[in-house]
């Protein structure tokens, strides 16, 4: 049997990197005494698959790893076990028993919601709303990424679905998170600080996922995105 499981990481946890983060889960199952399922071979290992890796310091509401089990009595006493076992910072939010068909958790991500603020006060920026309508309202919003190989030229607005502040003077955007055109919702802040003409280190910012999202839709039809944890009940 195949389960997808929502988890937050939060706190002191932000700081563990994502291999460190797998590791620790390898550890909560075994503790929690899940029924996980090995590998064969001479190497065994958990079968278990985590959707979008999370950068250090950011946290997250809405991360998910789909793991296989051999048996279990039912998914909420699954969830309960492991949060017995879990440190504070890690917190699982639900357990979804998936269909055989359902897609992993990695191959199914497409864009993930993210919120920013400042870790003291507000953004320095005035009327905030109007200035990323103005940003959004770009025709193109042009960024160069160099890698090891090579320097490509992108069009950030292409991967950016949503992007909009509330009254708290938090940031909030929907962007594409898919692995063939994941964008960091960091160089979209970056970005927004140079067309505002203000000057923002990505210290002092607190960036939050707060979803990851499958899209449903069809080849001509608009994005219709849903979360990871509704699409494995389907």
């Amino acid at each position: 049997m195949k389960v997808r499981m929502k988890f937050a990481k939060y706190g002191v946890m932000k700081f563990i990197g994502h291999l460190d983060t797998m590791r620790f889960f390898q550890k909560a199952v075994r503790r929690a005494e899940i029924d996980v399922k090995y590998s064969e071979g001479f190497s065994p290992h958990q079968i278990m698959s985590f959707a979008a890796p999370l950068g250090v310091g950011i946290e997250s509401f809405g991360d998910y790893m789909d793991m296989e089990v051999n048996s279990m009595t039912s998914t909420e006493d699954m969830k309960q076990a492991l949060n017995q076992v879990m440190v504070e910072g890690v917190e699982i939010l639900s357990v979804t028993l998936l269909p055989d068909h359902a897609k992993n958790a990695m191959a199914s991500v497409s864009a993930a919601s993210y919120r920013l603020e400042m870790k003291e006060g507000r953004f320095p920026v005035d009327n905030l709303k109007d200035k990323i309508r103005d940003f959004y309202g770009q025709e193109t919003i042009p960024y160069t990424k160099e890698t090891k190989k090579s320097v490509i030229e992108l069009d950030l607005k292409q991967g950016i679905y949503e992007i909009d502040a509330d009254t708290d003077g938090a940031v909030h955007m929907l962007v594409n998170a898919s692995s063939s055109g994941n964008i960091k919702p960091s160089i979209v802040f970056e970005k927004f600080c140079q067309f505002a003409g203000v000057d923002i280190p990505p210290s002092a910012c607190q960036v939050t996922r707060l979803e990851t999202y499958t899209d449903l839709s069809g080849e001509d039809e608009a994005h219709r995105f849903v979360p990871l944890a509704e699409a494995g009940k389907s």
